[in-house]
């Protein structure tokens, strides 16, 4: 890895392991077996994260839930701050309508909510964590920093739950299809999976007793990345898949809009590994396309795939940062390559491009413009084809200097409008009417 990704992987980790605290595991509320507890990478999979053998109808429907120690936490008079979490496994259906358990958690925040209307809740898609069950966010609440000399796992998503809570906002993650539930891979950006799991997050969330949040508490989603991917693909599909949770506001930061750009952009970059967890994602969904990567897999490649389904963000930071593609294909063909020349992985890619659809209900858009890893050009048409279809849509670039860095130029955004990115949706989420600047958004880019 170059050496500018190696230091701020090392700083965040260092800055999360200052706060970090071993915490032992709940037990289960829920009919969890306790012979199915697994390891990844060295790391203990709790039972609770193993399915049940058979699942609810409905959608969103909650198959079981336990405490969660949050890390970090203090005593406060009415309860731990900044709130009280549980772990959750609810049902969801994924791409090819299948169902689906995913996990995740909810946390009922200490704080008062002092803006209009009951406590609002905001589903948290979480950015890139990997795509070992060990990653799940939901883990990473209870343990913020794992560091075993196996794996490397940053719960950097802590932040924006943190300070979504601070506010009164009650907060429910996803760990989206396969990350944390041991049944099967992750289907990283998948657009279908991940708005499907975020929507069913919010009813799960609303149907434990514990929870303060109703069907009367407006409802916000939040995601950078990954998540600002998975939340932009949400608010398109709400109004078919879940027209019971009608969205007061939307944060989608530099979304993956179109993976045939972002796959090109993370080829022999510092996050070269997410191509890996992308194709695992894909060969998920869709097992039609595994004889066309037997084709152009060479043994390299194959290895490093497998690899790379057990790891979270810092192991493929140092395993497999500025990797390039060309040395995982038997032809040295790149991945973009290997895409453009087989029509059955364009048309996969295609029904994966968000842009489609009107978003339901107002929309912030954020996208550094020096971002070379989910690239600005890309997210930018995301939010002129929202315009164009009605939406109402806030684009708000992120103007930060290129410091050389993929990484950084990505990371860097994610923090620096995060403040004003909570301070938006906290006004939807009051009542507060959205404006949008369409009318500065031309064609072109």
């Amino acid at each position: 890895m170059p050496p500018r990704p190696r230091m701020l992987a090392a700083a965040i980790v260092a800055a999360l392991a200052l706060g970090a605290q071993a915490v032992p595991a709940a037990a289960a509320d829920g009919p969890a077996d306790a012979s199915a507890t697994t390891t990844s990478r060295g790391i203990e999979i709790p039972a609770f994260y193993t399915p049940p053998s058979e699942l609810p109808g409905a959608d969103g429907t909650l198959i079981r839930h336990e405490p969660l120690p949050l890390a970090l936490s203090l005593p406060g008079i009415d309860g731990p701050l900044p709130g009280r979490a549980t772990r959750l496994m609810y049902k969801t259906a994924d791409a090819n309508g299948e169902a689906v358990a995913v996990t995740g958690a909810y946390i009922e925040p200490a704080a008062k909510w002092r803006g209009d209307g009951p406590r609002p809740l905001v589903a948290v898609a979480p950015g890139t964590m990997g795509q070992g069950d060990q990653c799940a966010a939901s883990m990473a609440l209870e343990h913020p920093l794992q560091l075993n000399g196996q794996t490397v796992s940053v719960g950097y998503e802590d932040l924006s739950v943190y300070r979504l809570l601070l506010r009164g906002v009650a907060v429910v993650v996803t760990d989206y299809v396969g990350l944390g539930a041991t049944d099967r891979l992750h289907t990283y950006v998948n657009r279908v999976d991940g708005a499907h799991a975020v929507l069913d997050a919010v009813r799960a969330a609303r149907s434990l007793d514990s929870a303060s949040v109703t069907a009367d508490s407006r409802v916000g989603l939040f995601g950078y990345s990954q998540g600002g991917g998975a939340t932009a693909a949400a608010a398109e599909l709400q109004p078919s898949y879940a027209p019971d949770v009608p969205l007061a506001g939307t944060y989608a930061g530099a979304p993956p809009a179109d993976l045939t750009e972002v796959t090109r952009a993370i080829d022999g970059s510092d996050l070269a590994g997410a191509l890996g967890w992308s194709l695992n994602g894909f060969l998920q969904t869709e097992p039609a396309l595994r004889p066309i990567a037997d084709r152009y897999i060479n043994e390299a490649g194959q290895e490093a795939l497998k690899d790379l389904s057990t790891m979270c963000v810092g192991d493929a930071l140092f395993g497999y940062g500025g990797a390039d593609s060309t040395d995982w294909t038997k032809t040295g063909q790149s991945i973009s390559d290997v895409i453009e020349a087989e029509p059955a992985l364009q048309t996969f890619l295609a029904k994966q491009r968000i842009g489609s659809l009107k978003p339901a209900g107002p929309v912030r858009l954020a996208t550094g413009v020096s971002d070379d890893l989910v690239p600005h050009g890309q997210a930018r048409r995301l939010a002129v084809d929202w315009c164009a279809k009605g939406g109402k849509v806030t684009y708000a670039p992120v103007l930060l200097p290129n410091v050389g860095s993929g990484l950084l130029n990505h990371f860097g955004p994610l923090l620096t409008d995060q403040g004003n990115a909570i301070s938006w949706l906290t006004d939807r989420l009051s009542g507060e009417p959205a404006g949008s600047n369409c009318w500065s958004m031309p064609v072109q880019p």
